[in-house]
Order: C-alpha cells, then structure tokens, then sequence
C-alpha cells in the first residue's frame, strides 16, 4: 500500500525555477557529464529520480521504464501528477516550467520533498533540451494533461485531453543525435540502476522493459524489481558469490538531528573492502563525511570489543583500521535535507554533521550487536587478526615494489621496452600478452610515446590472493613498477599517487580467444580492486585487434566482427581467402601496427565504472570459485561459445 506523508498540498506555488536552459546544448557535458554512452543513460536517471522523489514522500509505489523500439525512452508512475495550473511568477503552467527552467521543481520546496535524489542531478529540463522530442502527459485530479516539444521547446500550450480515475506523470523523450555520440540504450547498464534503486528503496516496484527485443514467443525482454528487505537484501546480492564469515546480514537503522541512517554489512573470507555509499539514493563513490563516520565507528567499537575479549593479548602485530574492514562489505544510505558534494566527480559529500550522526548510530548498534552474537563477534575479530597478520607480510612486500619505483631506468622491469619520451600525457604503455606477441608489439610500435610490457600467461587472481601475494608476485610488482605509481597512504593502503604515473594510457592488448579475455579479466580485475583510481581517471583501454583478413588477388582488408567480415566476402566474391587471427602472434609487426597501435586506425575502449556495486559483484563471481553463476553469465555476454568453467 502506497503511505501518504507530508504536506498534501502540491501545486503550482510548489514549482520554483532557478534559471533558463538556452545554454545547455552548448555545453551538455556541465550538465550530464559526457556525451557518450554514461551521458546517455543519464537522461533515464534524471526522469526516474523524479519518480523516486514522489515515492520518497509516501506518494508513489510503482515506477515504469520502457525502452521503446525506436530508442526512445518512456517513464511511468503513478505519483501526484506534476502541477498543471498556472505558475503566477512565470505566469506559464508549472508543468512548462518543470519542462523548461532547470532546476524547476518541487524537490525545492521543503514542504512538498523532506529529501530529494534528484536534487544533485540537473533536472528533467536537460533531459528536455537534449532530446529532440519530448512528450510529458499528467494524470492529475481526474483529468489527462499533455504537453510536448521539441529540442526543450514547447509545441503547444499544456492542453487536457481527457479523463481518467488514474494519477501519475509519463515522460517519453528521443535523445537527440546531434548531441550525443551514442544513440542505443544498454539494457543492462538500466537494469543495473533499477536494480539498485528497488534496494535503496524498498516497497517500490520498478519494471524495465525492453520493446527492442523479443523472445521467441514474441514477448519483449522484462524485468521487475521489488525488495521488502532492502539493504539487506542488496549485501546478498552484492555478496551472492562470496564465502560467508556470517549468515545474517546487520543491520542498523536509525535518525538522529533529522538525518535518517540505514545500514547493511557482513563479513566474509574474501580480502577485500567492499563498502559501497549513497547520500539520497546518489552512489557517492568517492564517499565522504558518512563513510567517515562510519569508519571511525567500526574500528572504535571493534578495537574495544577485541581488547574487551583478551583475543589480541598474545598478537604481536599492531591492529589498524584497514584490518577491521578486510572482508567487509556494507552498505551505507543516508538521507540529507541540503546535501554538500564535493570532490572530482561532485560525489563525495561534505556535510560535516552527517559524520557524526552515522558515528554515534553505528557505535551504539554495533556494541549491541557484538554483545548479543558473541559466536559472530568472535569470529569477525578471528578475521581481524588474520588480516592484520596478512597486512604485516604485505608491507614488506609493498616496500619491495616502492624501493623499485623508477627513478631512472636501471630500476624499471628488464622486459619493458620503454618510449623516449617522459611526457606521461604524450606517453602510452601496452601491456601484451606472452613474449611472442610482446616482441611484435616492439617490433611495430612508435619508440617516441609507447611502451611496451610482455606479460607472461596468466597473472594472478587478486580475487583470491591475500595482498601480499599480490605484491610479491612478479608480473604484478612489474606493473606497478613500469607505471611508476606510489602505493598506499594512512588513510588508504589501496590509493595511489598518480602523480607519479608514467603513462596516461594504459593499454590491455591481448589475443582474440577466450584465454585472451580470461588474461585481460585477470587485469581488469588486478586494476579494480588495487588500482581503482587508475579506471575512475580515465587511465585504462583495451586495444581490439582484428578478428579476421580478408584478401582476394591484391585486395586486402580486415574485419573485426563476423558480419564485417560476412560483408567483405561478399563484396570480394566468393573465392577470397580469409584468416582468423586467433592470437596477436599470427600477425607481423607491420599488420599489428596497422590495425592496433597506430592511432590513426586503432580502436581504444575506454574502461569505465558505470556502476560501482554491479560491477564489484561481476568480478567477485567471475574470479571466485562459484561456476554456475559465472557459466550463466559467460553464456549470456561471451561472443564466443567456448565457456571454460
């Protein structure tokens, strides 16, 4: 049952602009970040967190997403209804200016939104302005209310159209491909979001749905989702593939000076920190005043617990804060009136209050919970211990990597064929797989700003490996040499120095086989738990060698899809020859400077964090020691059909 709460009165008088938006297809990118995939998505973010917003305050239940046929995007609930009367300070109907000023909306309006996710973002006026149809229909007081436009300018006047016993606000929009350099929705990237949002929000019901795509009995792909355990049920998720210390997620939730805390965590025996935070709904992930608190709550109440207990009486290694979190993942969703960000990316919040609220609530629940599961407690203290043990050998370790960082190039790995420049921003390193395809790599490249380092066969599984096997194997210590990167801080072992850094373009070039991705998800994987900075800066591509060579008579040209090369037989004749590439060996120096190093021709993916908990979740499955899930998800993403469990 959907709950009223709150101040009833939503209307025109609610609506407040802030500014026009005749900027904003001038510069898209201050608004959603870029103009490429993320940006794209984003315009779906900004219309659902409207529909969020009217959920947050007891108003709505069910949140509808449609990917339509043509690409273009529809969202549905059954919220208020956006106000229709006329704004008398803009003297236009509030719906137009929701439509059209940035920042218009209820949300800034205390008595209408006590908090608002959508109160980071830009507005659904962005979303207007880069599209290049809008159509927003209102199921308001009995009646339909539709108004449209185009490019983020009204059509029409706001007109009633009909009748009707529902409430709530649809939005369709079309993104406008002037503006953005990808055009086509990625039902997974949605799915994920969704996903996240049903389990910071429990008792709300989001679909998505795909028209796109059918089944074969012509149904459209479809997802639902609905959690009545919410955060709760998001550590099992985000946890699903890994070996549990406990079986019961904790819990804590409380409210303090108007700031409502939720929080879910577990131990488990992986080593790894996985604490994942949001300020209304928003994925701070450069977290904050509230993982601050929370921080400083955990190793506090645990110290005096383990101290309490006599169980480091006989340790002779120090215990820090990193030991109390080795294993640990949470997750932390605070609501805040007026939220301060800060920050590169504007996600990191600054409200200084917020610390302490999240401080005192998880020190008195955490003391609670260790008194009253004296089995867990003392388990997760074991797990304490064992990582502060684990934490010693790696500093050791971690100090033998540091005392190599390059200093001039006696100190840098013997089998990196290092560039002439020293100009990291003109400067790219190749990390290649096997000696073979590393000395074609050397063979082709440009001397002047690429590097390159062989990499023998498969690295290490950081998954998992305790930290110091990480740095004590070789390949690995070779990476974190050649790129020049300092490791650790006091305030966190795992962050890095990028000032340090020797290549802005990190560059994962492996062959074009299923032990190729498995080496280059061994990386990904590496980069992601120990050098996670690397991703988020924008450091880290993967090259795409061609699958194929298509030649007929003096006529040759390379495919890399199995339609290119479909179309380029075609075009050749029946009797061309063609060759699959199956490892970057095949091909000489020339041809591997040709289709993936020179930049002219070359294509980089770029490797970045769309989602920070999904993404945590897809490597713990895919390294760890699960097969099923790993099977049922190679099954449904792999391009080829070779699945090695």
């Amino acid at each position: 049952m959907r709950e009223e709460r709150g101040n009833n009165s939503y209307s025109a008088d609610s609506i407040q602009a802030l500014e026009g938006i005749a900027h904003v297809r001038m510069r898209p990118s201050m608004y959603i970040g870029d103009v490429g995939a993320r940006g794209l998505h984003h315009l779906v973010y900004e219309v659902v967190d409207n529909s969020i917003d009217e959920a947050l305050a007891g108003h709505a239940d069910r949140i509808a997403v449609v990917i339509n046929e043509d690409n273009s995007i529809t969202v549905k609930d059954n919220g208020r209804g956006i106000p229709v009367d006329l704004h008398r300070k803009e003297g236009i109907s509030a719906l137009e200016v929701v439509m059209t000023k940035i920042g218009a909306g209820g949300k800034f309006d205390k008595d209408s939104y006590q908090v608002s996710g959508g109160l980071h973002g830009v507005g659904v006026s962005v979303v207007n302005a880069l599209s290049t149809r809008l159509r927003a229909e209102v199921h308001r007081d009995g009646k339909i209310w539709v108004q449209e436009y185009a490019i983020g300018k009204p059509l029409h006047e706001v007109r009633e159209v009909g009748h009707t016993a529902e409430r709530g606000t649809t939005i369709r929009f079309l993104p406008d491909p002037d503006i953005f350099d990808v055009l086509v929705y990625n039902y997974d990237t949605l799915s994920a979001r969704l996903r996240e949002l049903s389990f910071l929000n429990r008792g709300i019901r989001i679909s998505l749905t795909d028209e796109r795509k059918t089944d074969g009995d012509g149904n459209f792909e479809r997802e639902s989702f609905y959690s009545e355990g919410g955060l709760r049920e998001f550590v099992n998720y985000i946890d699903g593939n890994r070996e549990k210390l406990m079986q019961q997620v904790m819990y804590m939730e409380g409210e303090r000076d108007g700031i409502p805390v939720e929080i879910a965590m577990r131990y488990n025996t992986s080593f790894t920190e996985n604490i994942h935070t949001y300020v209304n709904n928003i994925n701070t992930h450069e977290g904050g005043t509230h993982l601050s608190g929370f921080r400083r709550a955990l190793t506090r109440t645990l110290k005096r617990y383990a101290d309490e207990s006599g169980m480091l009486a006989k340790e002779k290694v120090a215990i820090n804060g990193d030991d109390f979190r080795e294993g640990l993942t949470a997750v932390i969703s605070v609501k805040v009136m007026e939220p301060q960000f800060e920050g590169q990316t504007k996600t990191k919040l600054g409200n200084k209050e917020v610390g302490g609220v999240v401080d005192r609530i998880v020190g008195e629940m955490l003391s609670n919970y260790l008194e009253e599961n004296p089995t867990e407690a003392k388990r997760i203290v074991e797990k304490v211990i064992l990582a502060a043990r684990a934490r010693a050998a790696a500093k050791k370790a971690r100090e033998m990597v540091q005392r190599k960082t390059p200093m001039g190039g006696s100190d840098l790995p013997g089998k990196l064929a290092d560039c002439t420049s020293r100009n990291p921003e003109l400067s790219e390193i190749y990390l290649v797989e096997g000696d073979s395809a590393g000395g074609t790599a050397k063979q082709g490249r440009d001397r002047m700003f690429q590097a390159i380092l062989p990499l023998r066969g498969k690295i290490l599984n950081v998954e998992k490996a305790m930290q110091h096997r990480v740095f004590e194997n070789e390949e690995l210590r070779n990476i974190f040499t050649a790129l020049g990167v300092s490791i650790g801080t006091p305030e966190d072992s795992k962050a890095l120095n990028l000032s340090k850094l020797r290549y802005h373009k990190i560059i994962i070039m492996t062959d074009a086989d299923v032990d190729g991705s498995h080496i280059s998800t061994l990386i990904l994987t590496f980069f992601f738990r120990y050098m996670k900075d690397l991703i988020e800066n924008g450091h880290v591509y993967i090259a795409t060698p061609p699958l194929y060579l298509v030649k007929k008579g003096n006529r040759k040209a390379y495919a890399w899809s199995d339609a290119a090369r479909d179309q380029l037989t075609r075009e050749m004749g029946e009797k061309a020859s063609v060759q699959r590439y199956k490892g970057l060996g095949e091909m000489n120096a020339e041809q591997l400077w040709d289709t993936t190093m020179k930049p002219e021709h070359r294509t980089l993916r770029q490797v970045s964090i769309e989602n920070a908990t999904e993404t945590d979740r897809i490597f713990s499955m895919l390294m760890g020691g699960e097969v099923p899930p790993r099977r049922a998800f190679i099954e449904r993403h792999a391009t080829y059909a070779n699945i090695d469990a």
